[in-house]
Formats: C-alpha cells, structure tokens, sequence
C-alpha cells in the first residue's frame, strides 16, 4: 500500500513538471525519426572531378559510367589536376580521378595506362571505400572494353576473354536491401531506454536531494528498497511504453518489424532498464548536485555505447577494445536484440544474452539499495 501511495507520488510530480514530459514524448520522436537518416554509415554521394586528357570514346565511356553510379555526385570536368586538387582542398570535391593522355591509343596498341585516383582521406573510410568504388568502375570499363577488342588484348598479353562458366548468385540473408537503418533501429531502443530509465531517475532523486524534498521521505519508516523501486517503476513503465511506439514507428515509417518473438526484445529491454536505472541510482547516492550526477552519467552513456558494437562492429576493434565490450551490458543488448528483431532469433538464441543482463541488473540494483544513505 505505501508503495502504491509512492508510486502515485512520483507519477503526480512528473506531471506537474513543466520539462520533463515534454522530453519524454520528443525525444524518442527524435530519435527514431531523425537519428536512421543522419547516422549512417553508408558512402553515397561523393563528390567527384573528373580530368579527362585523352577525350577518346574509351574514355567518355568511363565517365558517363561514373555519372550514372548513384554513389558519386558529377561536378563536372576539369581542365587540370590542379584545379580539381583545388575543389579537393576547398571541400567541393572527395575524389578526382585522372585519366591520362593517348589513353585508348594505348590499350589499342597493347599497353595499360593508369587511371589516376586521388582521394581525401580525411575521413579514412569515405575517401576508402569511395575510391574503391571507383577503382571497380574503372575495372568493369577495362573489362568491357577487353571483351569488345580481344585482339588488342592479346597483344597485351592477355588471354583472350572467355565467359565465366560458373554464374554466382548472391543472397543478403536478413537484410536483403541492404538498408543500414534495419542495423540501427533495435541499437537506438536501447538508447532510448538508457536515457530514459537511466539518466531522469538519477536527475530527479539528486534534483530532490538539492531541493532538499527527500529529507521528507528519509525521515519515515519506509524502507530504502520500497523507495527506490517507487522512483524506479514509474520510469520502467515509461520505458515499456516508448519502447511499444518505437515499434510502431518502425513499422509505419520503415516497415521494420520484428522478425522474432516481441516478448524477448520486452525481456531484454526492460533488463536493459533494470541496469542503467540502477546505474543512475548508483550514481545518484555518490553525487551531491546535478552537474556532478549528468557529467558522470554522459561518461558512462559515451563509453558504453562506443563499446557496444552500435557504430563500429565489436570484431573491428583492437583486441583489447573487444575484451572491454565483454563487461558493457549495452553490447550484450544489442547482440540480443538484433539476433531477435532483426536475424528472428529464440529464447535459445539469446540465452546467454540473457543471463548476463541478468546477472548485471541485480547487481547494480543491490548496490543501489545498499548506497542509498538513509536518515534514520
């Protein structure tokens, strides 16, 4: 019964507040809305110059196969190498590519001039993967053209073009489009529920604790586990509810659904929340003010989602970056969610999974409890 009475309490002041419910209904608009389009990793839209000194039909060809890639953007022709490093060093321009004088004489007369590719490589994987593809339009033109003139080709040294007599077929498993928002979509639930079962308990118990309003509940009988489960149930709620949207908008924006059962991505969301909120407990009973409590909780929030495999997969990183993500939930999270959301894994599947959110959720909420300095 006095955990009903707190409960009510708790619920009555997050609604005379004039900030946080507003936060609580835009922020996971925001997040699903906004964060799929700009948090992507995919390379389109590079922006290439072309410098064409042989003007043959060869090499018009190339060019009219880059203008027509949709992951380049065309700015057109220069007359030099100069002026298209110029563009490159005023950001106008990702890539140049150089296609050398007597181009189509040379391979008509048995040589194999080179294609000049220049990337920016301030952003390593752009300027990479953008002149990889490029590197495979220049290759699929030197192909053709070699099938088209296979005398030529001998006199390279070639052999003599023969069709492939084993076709290979492709299939995407899971995410046949390829489309990176079906990656990132179940990792951004977790976010949401970090910030939201994590981050507003721990500012409010702390926001309380400035205004000087928890002295009131300290100084009764209710016992410290009482307390803290009725400033952490309405929050859990909360977090069921927005998680329940966020499959909604998946499915009526991207037509993302669930490909396993919803009641494991429920099981290993709410343990996600069980942990983050004790973390911002924990975090809550060692803080005295808001700034100390938000800078340690940004800390945590910045370490645990570049460790999750959320942005960069875990098997990229350094072996000892792999070793670290071990001890981070949100890995552990992600891992499960995505093996049921997106790949339509079983309990079996995410067993393990599981297990350690398990593990690390009682822990975090027995330290919580055990923390919280009570008036007696």
């Amino acid at each position: 019964m006095i955990l009903k009475y707190l409960i009510q309490k708790e619920l009555l002041q997050l609604r005379r507040d004039s900030f946080l419910p507003k936060m609580i209904v835009v922020y996971p608009i925001v997040i699903m809305l906004v964060m799929p389009w700009v948090m992507n990793l995919e390379v389109q839209n590079v922006s290439i110059d072309v410098v064409d000194n042989d003007h043959s039909t060869t090499s018009r060809r190339m060019v009219q196969s880059v203008e027509s890639s949709h992951y380049f953007v065309f700015n057109g022709m220069r007359s030099s190498y100069a002026e298209a490093l110029t563009d490159v060093e005023r950001g106008k321009a990702d890539i140049v590519m150089v296609i050398p004088p007597r181009y189509e004489r040379d391979k008509v007369n048995g040589r194999q001039p080179e294609v000049l590719i220049a990337a920016n490589a301030v952003n390593g994987t752009k300027g990479g993967i953008g002149s990889a593809y490029l590197a495979a339009i220049v290759q699929q033109n030197a192909t053709a053209w070699q099938n088209a003139h296979p005398a030529s080709s001998s006199a390279m040294g070639m052999p003599a073009p023969i069709k492939p007599i084993t076709p290979v077929s492709t299939l995407h498993l899971y995410n046949p489009y390829l489309d990176y928002k079906v990656f990132m979509i179940p990792a951004l639930m977790g976010v949401l529920m970090i910030m939201l079962c994590g981050f507003l308990p721990a500012l409010n118990i702390v926001n309380e604790k400035e205004k000087g309003t928890i002295e009131q509940i300290n100084v009764t009988p209710v016992s410290k586990g009482t307390f803290i489960l009725a400033k952490l149930i309405p929050y859990w709620l909360i977090g069921m509810v927005v998680i329940t949207a966020c499959f909604i908008i998946a499915w009526l924006v991207y037509g993302i659904t669930a490909q396993g059962n919803l009641l494991l991505v429920y099981a290993v969301s709410i343990l996600l929340a069980f942990i983050f909120s004790g973390i911002g407990l924990v975090i809550s009973n060692y803080s005295d003010t808001l700034q100390q409590s938000m800078f340690v909780m940004w800390f945590i929030l910045v370490c645990s989602m570049l460790l999750s495999g959320l942005f960069t997969p875990v098997s990229s990183m350094p072996d000892w970056a792999q070793t670290l993500t071990l001890l981070n939930p949100v890995r552990h999270f992600i891992d499960g969610i995505r093996t049921v959301f997106v790949r339509g894994g079983n309990l079996h599947s995410i067993a393990p999974q599981l297990l350690l959110l398990a593990v690390y959720a009682a822990v975090m909420n027995v330290w919580a409890v055990i923390s919280y300095r009570k008036n007696s």
